[in-house]
């Protein structure tokens, strides 16, 4: 009669052995009474947490963290999941206790080290038997505690043997692509959303990350600027894609003398483009020429945020008696398109969506009707205005007028506009610009690429005007990601393009 044979799958025996003098012989008393149930749960567990390891480290793509959402999707993020030791489950941080209740399931592993959460301790837990199997995958790539000899990490060729270099080897693959969510302190996810919008700006970037401003030699107390330089630091420079908390560059927002901007300085919800405007015009006071742009004037600079965002538009007046015509140039930061006519319009044929460019046509193709004192006639004189762009920024920031105020008869009440508006991936801004078409093809093929511009960021609002939420997307390298606070997760394209867009940041794709 044969021996009985044993199943490969089956976990073998594990001891505990006895701890040294001073050394705990569990993680908690939770793991404790986990393993006290019997030596098949104990078996069990253990023989979970070595296949988890092995999920881990051998086979590390790019981002590991992969979960579950309620419909059953698969989310990737950058942070930490958890996978969950007496089941398959792999669950979020905040579905964490959810699943906790529902399972009764206490103990969790990092999805990014291999560490032991207890649930009930609400900490990571340092248990000698499981991070001694930690301990050795990670150092020898199996959980033997025989050391690989020395020939046995080269091949025949003298090259180093891959599967080695693969499993001892702890990539860093967020690093110098400064994928962080940023926490909220408090109502502050409108300034997270126009913070990581910056982040990902390649020209701001290289500017802080070249000493573009000297924080060593400036002298100016609670410098937003500063703070600025500490941000990209932490982000492009660190090993880390654990939250951010942005104190100091909240402590120089809220302490600025800025009267023009201190409805933000509060606790409720407010509006992200405002914040953008404030953030650009102070930084540029920083490292500029210390002037406000005026309303309304031609204002240069040579500083970052002029050379990033800033722009020059045309108005032209043309008499429409004499067609004598008068120009005006100023200076802009950003486009605001309204919203609220083309909706009418749309209401009308529901079938027509409303499209980026459609908003772009209404303010800078088509004139309208204005009184205006003609110079030549000296007298006023019915008249067509007409509003161009005479140079494109590097980078263009859209905002789509969502929030309306009107005048009611007690006060002024807000609403918000909630039209879907079509926006593309690239975007050509040659049809809005001052410049003639020309009959010479070629040269408008050349015109064309120079107005060429592609999507960088996205910042979207969700929800009710006072109680609504700031969500963005920003693009790194070909890859879309989504940050929500302190959350980052992976995006597809058809969910960029299918956000209801508030704010949008383009870049030239060919920088002068």
């Amino acid at each position: 009669m044969s021996a009985r044979p044993t199943t490969p799958a089956s976990p073998k025996s594990v001891k505990i052995k006895s701890p040294v003098p001073g050394t705990p012989m569990f993680g908690c008393e939770h793991v404790q009474l986990l393993f006290d149930r019997g030596q098949d749960v104990m078996n069990s567990c253990i023989a979970h947490y070595k296949m988890i390891l092995r999920g881990i480290f051998d086979n590390t793509p790019i981002v590991p963290q992969t979960s579950t959402n309620n419909d059953g999707r698969p989310v990737t993020t950058l942070t930490s999941n958890y996978l969950c030791l007496q089941c398959p489950s792999t669950v979020t941080e905040d579905d964490r206790l959810k699943h906790g209740n529902k399972k009764s399931h206490r103990f969790y592993v990092d999805s990014r080290t291999g560490a032991l959460y207890c649930q009930i301790c609400d900490d990571l837990v340092w248990d000698p038997t499981l991070e001694e199997l930690r301990v050795r995958k990670i150092g020898t790539g199996s959980f033997s505690g025989r050391k690989r000899k020395h020939d046995e990490l080269f091949t025949d060729s003298g090259k180093e043997d891959p599967r080695y270099i693969t499993t001892n080897t702890v990539t860093a693959p967020c690093r110098a692509n400064g994928l962080r969510g940023i926490y909220n302190a408090g109502a502050t996810c409108y300034q997270n959303v126009v913070l990581q919008s910056f982040l990902h700006n390649p020209l701001l970037r290289n500017f802080y990350l070249s000493d573009g401003h000297q924080s060593s030699d400036c002298k100016v107390m609670n410098c937003l600027s500063c703070a600025m330089d500490d941000m990209y630091q932490e982000f492009f420079a660190l090993e880390n894609t654990n939250g951010y908390t942005a104190a100091s560059i909240l402590s120089a927002f809220w302490i600025s003398e800025k009267k023009a901007f201190e409805n933000l300085v509060t606790t409720k919800e407010q509006d992200a483009h405002e914040f953008f405007q404030f953030l650009a015009e102070e930084l540029h006071e920083r490292n500029g020429d210390g002037k406000r742009p005026e309303s309304g004037s031609e204002h240069s600079c040579n500083c970052i945020i002029h050379q990033t965002f800033y722009g020059k538009m045309q108005t032209t007046t043309t008499c429409q008696k004499c067609s004598g015509q008068t120009h005006a140039v100023q200076s802009f930061l950003d486009l605001s398109l309204g919203l609220e006519n083309l909706t009418l319009k749309r209401k009308r044929d529901p079938k027509a969506a409303l499209m980026l460019r459609d908003c772009l046509d209404e303010e800078y193709v088509k004139s309208d009707k204005c009184e205006y004192r003609c110079n030549s006639c000296q007298a006023s004189q019915q008249a067509r205005r007409q509003t161009s762009i005479k140079r494109l920024p590097n980078v263009l920031s859209i905002q789509l007028k969502r929030f309306e105020f009107k005048q009611g008869r007690n006060d002024r009440a807000a609403g918000k506009v909630d039209t879907p508006v079509q926006f593309p991936l690239q975007l050509n801004m040659l049809p809005y610009t001052n410049r003639a078409r020309s009959r010479d093809s070629r040269e408008n093929m050349e015109l064309e690429r120079s107005c060429t511009y592609d999507l960088l960021s996205v910042v979207v609002h969700v929800g009710e005007l006072d109680t609504g939420h700031y969500t963005s997307y920003c693009r790194v390298g070909d890859q879309w990601f989504k940050f929500n606070d302190h959350k980052v997760q992976m995006a597809s394209i058809s969910e960029v393009l299918g956000a209801q867009a508030y704010l949008l940041f383009y870049i030239i794709r060919s920088l002068a």
